[in-house]
């Protein structure tokens, strides 16, 4: 396989779009999500999106293959609940670990596929590591700030054994994602770090990718953009991005922003415009295609393609109008001493 950052100073490259999107097209119902293996399983399982890695791997692999057909250099696991933590609402602690391997699986399948097709343009896999369902940094108790639902250890705990299935499942790299807590991001991280220093191999790239919860251009748990870059920067990463939350239109200002201050590469998959009255995404793919088009035409991409909403259309279409410009160049970042 191809570096990836040597690929990354060729061409910028393309991300695939939502999951989430597209398993809605197949309108699966309860017996579908539980397949034959968990035909009995005590509790609703509709809805478990990552348990369709195991009981219908074969249309986790078909998305795939949309978004890779569609022009994706990179494809994200179907894993972003696959922690025991997001998974003890169906109660399937015990099956997470499975599912990243299966996940895993499916979308190294997938790439390799389209990588043997065409060499010259590899395929890349991506893990996707979530940003669980409890928070490290806020309080789920109003009446009681100081309070916490899970601990550090425990969030570094439930992200090493996801990071240990997506390895074994043949990922190429990890994505931190859709981060609107630091400090859960920092667990992963730290998780990252430890387990391949305890497994005595070479990193695999990381990735990070954070969520700008709104206009005011903070995360959820109260950091600027240049606050949560700094704060991530430490581990290195491959990149460093913005997704879901904001349209295109929204994250613009802040992938400008980024573009200027990561001395990393940097990534940017903004949902498909702003959610309508019934929570669907109606911006069509060129018109997410031509606000992107401007952000590649000023420099500012490494990285590009869809969140919610998005589709291998859109995907499509932002690969056709951002292959005409070159990749951002990564700054020289002077370092200050106080």
């Amino acid at each position: 396989m191809k570096d990836i950052k040597e690929e990354l100073k060729k061409r910028i490259l393309i991300i695939d779009g939502a999951m989430g999107t597209m398993i809605q097209r197949y309108k699966l119902e309860e017996e579908d999500y539980r397949g034959e293996r968990f035909k009995n399983w005590h509790s609703d399982v509709k809805g478990n999106n990552d348990l369709l890695s195991i009981t219908q791997p074969q249309i986790i692999e078909a998305i795939h293959k949309e978004y890779l057909e569609a022009g994706a250099d990179i494809i994200e696991t179907n894993t972003f609940s696959s922690t025991v933590i997001a998974q003890a609402d169906y109660d399937m602690q015990a099956i997470a670990y499975e599912m990243n391997v299966a996940s895993a699986q499916c979308a190294r399948s997938a790439a390799d596929e389209y990588t043997a097709k065409n060499p010259n343009k590899p395929r890349y896999v991506a893990g996707a590591i979530g940003p669980l369902n409890k928070t490290l940094s806020l309080s789920p108790d109003v009446n009681n700030p100081g309070f916490r639902a899970v601990t550090f250890d425990e969030v570094a705990a439930a992200y090493t054994e996801q990071i240990k299935g997506l390895i074994e499942g043949g990922v190429d790299i990890l994505l931190i994602e859709t981060i609107f807590d630091t400090l859960n991001a920092k667990a992963a991280i730290y998780a990252v770090k430890k387990y391949f220093r305890e497994i005595k191999q070479q990193e695999l790239p990381i990735m990070i990718s954070g969520t700008i919860t709104d206009a005011s251009g903070r995360t959820l748990s109260g950091q600027t953009l240049e606050a949560f870059y700094v704060s991530v920067a430490h581990a290195n990463p491959l990149s460093v991005g913005l997704n879901c939350a904001l349209g295109a239109s929204e994250m613009r200002p802040h992938i400008e922003e980024l573009s200027h201050i990561a001395g990393c590469f940097t990534s940017a998959y903004p949902n498909a415009g702003l959610p309508n009255a019934f929570g669907e995404y109606d911006e069509q793919p060129h018109e997410t295609a031509h606000i992107i088009e401007e952000w590649a035409a000023n420099g500012w991409l490494n990285i590009v393609g869809g969140c919610c909403g998005t589709t291998p259309d859109h995907i499509k279409h932002i690969a056709d109008e951002v292959a005409k410009f070159a990749p951002r160049n990564l700054p020289v970042i002077e370092k200050e001493l106080a």
